[in-house]
């Protein structure tokens, strides 16, 4: 599931006239950069959730035919945030675990590696599993710690040193059949309830990662993937 409802408040004016997700960095709309990515990886059935000018996102994506994938869209008449999206995407979504990603970031994240975490999740050992990454210049407090091995253990939302969740995530459709179809609900905290009693797993990423808020942060990455690689 790709999510791609927010408003994009901070990347106005831009967001006024184009869904955050649908704004273009190298000449490739940020969710092409992520829808990409998952097909690549081997992640071909993709729901999308779209609330503010969702009809451009289906304009430009289809039916998924054209980029190696099947989409299908959960239209929100309002935003209602990520555990509240989920929620309300639950039909579209198979029985078991599945990978969420934002639509507003940008990595190089292999998402082939969460195949085996989502196995973990079928089999009852945990309920999610978050993708950390160091804490960015514009968040340095951070949102949760890990314990256990950055490569993989318990998120402990209290504990120290603190990384920042990277919008990429696993999820057992189970956690959120209780939120109210419709209903507004933000990941956070309401998932540390279940982080608090050993059921979220997660990992530090340190490789590529951005989060696309603002036009300053929009043009930086466009310029960065647009520099010139060096050849040694």
């Amino acid at each position: 599931m790709i999510l791609a409802a927010g408003r994009g408040e901070r990347m106005k004016p831009l967001s006024d006239f184009a869904p955050k997700p649908m704004l273009s960095v190298a000449g490739k709309p940020l969710i092409r950069w992520q829808l990409d990515r998952l097909v690549a990886s081997g992640i071909t059935e993709i729901v999308i959730n779209h609330a503010w000018l969702g009809d451009h996102i289906e304009h430009a994506l289809g039916t998924g035919e054209g980029f190696g994938c099947s989409i299908k869209y959960s239209r929100e008449a309002q935003a209602l945030e990520t555990a509240g999206g989920i929620a309300y995407a639950l039909d579209w979504l198979d029985d078991g675990p599945f990978v969420v990603v934002s639509g507003d970031i940008y990595t190089e994240y292999n998402y082939r590696t969460l195949f085996s975490v989502a196995e973990e999740i079928a089999a009852g050992k945990a309920d999610a599993h978050l993708v950390l990454v160091p804490n960015p210049d514009f968040h340095p407090e951070g949102d949760m710690g890990l314990v256990g091995g950055l490569d993989g253990g318990l998120i402990a939302p209290d504990a120290t040193p603190r990384y920042t969740y990277g919008n990429i995530a696993v999820f057992n459709p189970a956690l959120f059949r209780d939120i109210p179809s419709g209903e507004k609900r933000a990941l956070f905290p309401w998932l540390y309830e279940f982080a608090r009693a050993g059921r979220v797993t997660g990992e530090v990423f340190d490789g590529t990662w951005d989060n696309i808020g603002t036009p300053e942060q929009l043009n930086a990455l466009d310029a960065r993937l647009n520099r010139p690689k060096q050849i040694h």
